[in-house]
């Protein structure tokens, strides 16, 4: 059997929902999660060479993308971050095969970014419904597409742009006593769920700041390394996971659903948070933006997540346990970023967003392991 927990899990989902768009909870939507899987897939096809995960990502934007470049289900004026993460797979689909749909459907969503709403300082709304307001997980959507289609397509004009959405994230969320980031900030100060004095929401959410750090590694990995604000992203991004490490659960070495509440009834430990935490560290740990001492925390974390998280099935299929299916701020439910909240949202089993990152995260490490002629960490059961 192979030993790949990337590869594991990249065939338990070709195996399990072959096409992605056809599962029950997207209901065909052009939804974000699919980005989060492909990612994965893509890091794969390029370390292995193995064109079936080159395939899998095209026969699922195939659906969506149509040949004068329109996007179904697609609709710029919504102006919702959230639908530009399928975008980032766009590039290597455009530069593999040729076909001019991909460029002009990357087009079509960098259209968005250019009229997308803004706070007062420039920081993108995380949706039209949801007015001033810059929420975590809106880094991980729009800013890496964002600085590619740049690089690529823009002769690099405008790249700060892109790293002020971290500058300012980090300068509106950062809570000064624990260092994490609250998920979401009301510039106006008028949303039911934030504190009308600062303008924060009142909890610190796993899954949000593993959005966040996320964005900042595959942001660091573009990013010329000769860009004025490449060192101060790098120091967010050391600050930030700085500010984790200190609440990284010392027992089972992973991270809890409310993050600084551990002994706190109803709270869990939960796994997309704790994937993309991971993943970070693991890429930022290959990108030299970490030094050599996270390297113990970062074993602990995959080992935790193994341990914690992961199940094989008789058919030797991967399952990532323990996932919030999904949270946010306001809207029609009027979620109120309570404590509460965070824990009364479903927990589910291979939901796509954790699976995702676990795919990500071990595609990384693996990664990692391969560039040091072979040495992987003891990631065994």
């Amino acid at each position: 059997m192979n030993t790949s927990w990337a590869i594991r899990t990249a065939n338990s989902i070709m195996s399990r929902t072959p096409r992605l768009y056809e599962d029950r909870t997207y209901q065909g939507k052009w939804s974000y999660d699919y980005g989060v899987v492909l990612k994965g897939f893509e890091l794969l096809w390029k370390q292995t060479g193995d064109r079936t995960y080159l395939q899998f990502i095209q026969d699922q934007l195939d659906h969506f993308v149509q040949e004068d470049g329109s996007i179904l289900g697609y609709r710029q004026d919504e102006y919702n971050i959230d639908h530009i993460n399928n975008g980032k797979l766009l590039f290597t689909l455009y530069k593999e095969t040729k076909q001019e749909k991909y460029r002009k459907a990357a087009g079509l969503l960098r259209e968005q970014l250019r009229t997308h709403p803004r706070t007062s300082e420039g920081a993108f709304w995380h949706k039209e419904i949801y007015p001033y307001q810059i929420w975590l997980d809106g880094l991980y959507m729009g800013a890496p597409f964002y600085l590619e289609h740049v690089l690529t397509f823009e002769d690099r004009q405008g790249i700060e742009d892109v790293t002020k959405q971290f500058i300012l994230c980090e300068q509106h969320t950062k809570d000064a006593r624990t260092g994490l980031l609250f998920h979401a900030w009301d510039e106006k100060r008028v949303q039911p769920w934030c504190d009308p004095a600062t303008g924060l929401s009142p909890n610190f959410w796993g899954r949000s700041m593993g959005w966040f750090v996320m964005a900042l590694v595959d942001v660091l990995e573009l990013l010329p390394a000769e860009h004025t604000d490449y060192n101060e992203l790098v120091r967010i991004l050391n600050d930030t996971l700085s500010a984790l490490k200190r609440y990284q659960d010392k027992e089972s070495g992973v991270w809890y659903q409310v993050l600084n509440e551990a002994g706190r009834k109803g709270n869990y430990l939960e796994a997309s948070a704790s994937s993309m935490i991971a993943y970070a560290m693991a890429k930022g740990l290959r990108l030299g933006a970490l030094d050599a001492s996270w390297q113990p925390v970062l074993e602990r974390a995959f080992q935790g997540i193994l341990a914690e998280f992961v199940l094989e099935t008789k058919e030797g299929w991967i399952n990532l346990n323990k996932n919030c299916q999904v949270a946010g701020l306001g809207g029609a439910d009027q979620r109120d970023g309570t404590f509460a909240y965070y824990i009364s949202e479903p927990i589910i089993t291979n939901d796509l967003k954790g699976v995702g990152a676990f795919l990500q995260a071990f595609g990384e490490v693996e990664l990692a392991g391969k560039q040091e002629q072979g040495r992987m960490l003891d990631v065994s059961l």
